[in-house]
């Protein structure tokens, strides 16, 4: 039988070895699995790195560093991904959260103000992180999450039960084309902008994410111009629209709202300097005239 510590060694020792992992933090991973096995904390895991591991749960273990070296993402492995301070379950039927779409949420909360009956609306919502966060910090606000997946619908809603969160719901809608007449104070959306024929869909995390959530088109930008044509209908006056997109699509998709008639247009730089969101806001304004 391995010790925890020996375990974790080979562990590490495969995954730096890996050549389908470009980047990898080998001993933190390597932890993660094994808590995750375990159901431990790290602090577990050094107070007790000399027991011994038995021969079956090894085996289970070395499943999961062999998963991990083939390339398979740590969030699918173990099923779960924080986002914005929230814990998400994650499956292969949903992208997996990153840390930048949380400047999408900020930049969302920032038009939305606290105790106010804000009605929200998150296009392709996956797991419901964006949705799910709005709410979590709004709890004034009505948020509606949509998905064209059912099965990354499902996940959404699983997350919605498992947080308790009574102000968001979840309905199956290929963009705007299931919302009716409905009308929203605020659109967010995280949609697919990844040019079709990029190298990088090859490589990494996204070889296993839904290729539907990445890929949108020759230039990356199809699903975000379906989304501009049709939002007007569905901003109310006054009303936000804001997208993430790729770190080079900033100019076209300023220039796409202020085609469509969006006004105070402007983008958000993510945590590394790049170009991430744009924002435009609905210039009707309330009518007050009365016969």
């Amino acid at each position: 039988m391995h010790s925890i510590r020996s375990a974790l060694l080979q562990a590490q020792a495969q995954l730096n070895s890996s050549p389908r992992l470009e980047t990898v933090d080998a001993r933190f991973e390597s932890q993660l699995l094994l808590q995750h096995l375990l159901n431990a904390g790290r602090a577990w895991l050094i107070a007790h790195e000399n027991d011994s591991l038995e021969d079956g749960m090894q085996a289970r273990f070395e499943a999961l560093v062999n998963r991990r070296v083939n390339g398979e993402p740590i969030a699918y492995i173990l099923g779960s991904r924080e986002f914005y301070g929230l814990n998400l379950t994650v499956t292969p039927a949903t992208l997996i959260p990153r840390p930048d779409t949380e400047i999408l949420v900020d930049t969302a909360l920032a038009k939305i103000l606290a105790g106010q009956h804000t009605q929200i609306l998150d296009l392709g919502t996956g797991t419901g992180a964006i949705a799910l966060a709005i709410a979590q910090q709004r709890p004034q606000a009505q948020v509606t999450g949509v998905d064209a997946s059912r099965p990354a619908l499902d996940v959404a809603i699983s997350n919605s039960r498992q947080l308790h969160l009574a102000n968001v719901h979840f309905t199956l809608s290929d963009w705007f084309n299931d919302l009716g007449n409905a009308r929203f104070d605020v659109i967010v959306s995280n949609p697919p902008y990844i040019e079709e024929t990029d190298a990088h869909l090859q490589q990494g995390d996204l070889r296993f994410e839904p290729l539907s959530a990445l890929a949108s088109g020759a230039d990356g930008l199809d699903d975000i111009r379906r989304i501009i044509d049709g939002c007007l209908i569905h901003l109310k006056p006054q009303g936000w629209l804001m997208f993430e997109h790729g770190y080079n699509q900033a100019e076209t998709v300023r220039e796409l709202m202020a085609q469509t008639g969006l006004v105070n247009i402007e983008t958000v730089r993510d945590f590394g300097g790049n170009d991430r969101v744009t924002i435009g806001k609905n210039p009707l304004i309330v009518s007050t005239h009365w016969d």
